[in-house]
């Protein structure tokens, strides 16, 4: 395959990047401090959308393995699928008056976050599977994932750093349309590069049971995704609490927010390339436990930070852990699939790539819980600016103390990892 359909492929983790992230460190602020929903009843949405991911993720890859079209497995999903999931983005942002006033909001809300999650596992799932499948060369694996996650970091960019910019002057709604339409022209591009391997679909799929069983049964996969589930969580957590803590302990505008936000990308896009030639030398498996440990630490200096200038700082330095988490996850990810066709002869990335989802999704679940708990017990007031002290430590607490403690879980995950010694060697 030709760098141009590479490239092409890799232009849809814009979307992925965009549109999930812009969602985990944004909606919560939006239907909370903007539109007044009580932050109890958001946390129940958000847990009843986790259980939902619980559901449709595993669901939608064994679906996906199980496809046989002239089109493929996973292009049609993502064909038929981008058009709405663009539509749905829209509608997140942009709740009519009407329901607002009516006391609708909770119910719009609940139908709209899983209407959107559905839409992004149809999309992304099958978007994603394809990465594994048609680059088994592992020098190209390696080259194509260096081009998926810079763009992976300019949708992190889009849709972290620049709302605070983008809102104050065309509204939520506009800015929902704005990414919409850039969520629709990310996959139609990454369509331009996608292909299958026919010989992949002439194998019969395993069973719905046994399919689970056997991802399950995989020791690598599960201390993979188990220590991707804490790294999910502290990483949501993270970014959902960020505005709060840039509004109430570091009083900053929004356009200061955006710089806050904007200085952890800026570092971790040519930090990137470093990782890359950090863990040809000595392993992705270490090069990933060193980038936990670089994020770990980096997020201690928010229980003691009460200046712009040192937020900024040390939120670039995060970036320096952020880029070899999400550099390395995919080679890791990648290992375990090539593992699992020599045990069972199939390729069954749908599978994997829905049930890594599955279990990562209840990060969303703790999050809520999280931050409800938090965010009640600690007597938060939307309606004032000048939040008690108690709520000023419960932000620090979400920001600093709970992501820390889920970091090192994870990096103690990982030390039974068996798989991934090399970021150019498949086990």
């Amino acid at each position: 395959m030709n760098k141009l359909k590479k490239i092409c492929y890799s232009f849809g983790a814009i979307g992925t990047a965009l549109s999930y992230q812009a969602f985990s460190t944004y909606i919560i602020f939006f239907y909370v401090d903007t539109l007044r929903l009580r932050a109890n009843l958001a946390a129940i949405a958000m847990l009843i959308y986790g259980l939902w991911n619980a559901v449709n993720d595993p669901l939608a890859g064994f679906i996906s393995d199980s496809t046989r079209t002239k089109l493929g497995r996973r292009i049609p999903y993502i064909l038929y699928g981008l058009i709405p999931f663009g539509i749905i983005y829209y509608f997140i942002w942009s709740p009519p008056a009407a329901i607002i006033d009516r006391g609708g909001l909770f119910w719009y809300f609940l139908i709209f976050i899983c209407l959107f999650d559905t839409l992004y596992t149809v999309v992304v799932l099958n978007w994603a599977s394809l990465f594994p499948e048609m680059y088994r060369n592992l020098s190209e694996r390696a080259q194509v994932n260096s081009y998926r996650q810079t763009f992976g970091m300019l949708g992190l960019v889009i849709g972290i750093a620049l709302p605070p910019l983008i809102y104050p002057s065309i509204g939520w709604a506009g800015m929902g349309a704005i990414f919409g339409a850039i969520i629709i022209i990310a996959y139609m591009v990454a369509l331009l590069g996608s292909k299958e391997n026919k010989k992949y679909m002439r194998t019969q799929p395993l069973p719905p049971i046994k399919a689970i069983k056997s991802t399950f049964s995989n020791l690598a996969f599960v201390a993979f995704v188990t220590s991707n589930l804490f790294i999910q969580y502290a990483f949501t957590l993270v970014l959902a609490i960020i505005p709060f803590y840039a509004k109430y302990v570091l009083e900053a505008s929004p356009a200061q927010t955006s710089l806050i936000l904007l200085s952890t990308f800026l570092i971790a896009i040519p930090m990137m390339f470093v990782w890359r030639r950090l863990s040809a030398k000595y392993g992705a498996k270490h090069c990933y436990m060193a980038s936990i440990a670089v994020f770990l630490l980096m997020l201690i200096p928010f229980f003691f930070i009460s200046d712009n200038i040192w937020a900024i700082i040390v939120a670039g330095l995060l970036g320096t852990g952020l880029s070899g988490i999400i550099l390395l996850s995919d080679v890791l990810i990648s290992d375990v699939i090539d593992y699992d066709e020599t045990k069972t002869g199939r390729r069954r990335e749908g599978i994997y790539f829905g049930v890594n989802a599955f279990v990562c999704r209840f990060a969303i679940a703790m999050e809520a819980m999280s931050i409800g708990m938090i965010f009640t017990r600690a007597g938060y007031n939307p309606i004032i600016f000048t939040q008690s002290g108690n709520f000023i430590t419960g932000l620090k607490v979400l920001i600093a103390g709970l992501p820390v403690l889920a970091l090192c879980a994870a990096f103690i995950i990982m030390i039974y990892y068996p798989l991934g010694n090399n970021l150019n060697s498949s086990q």
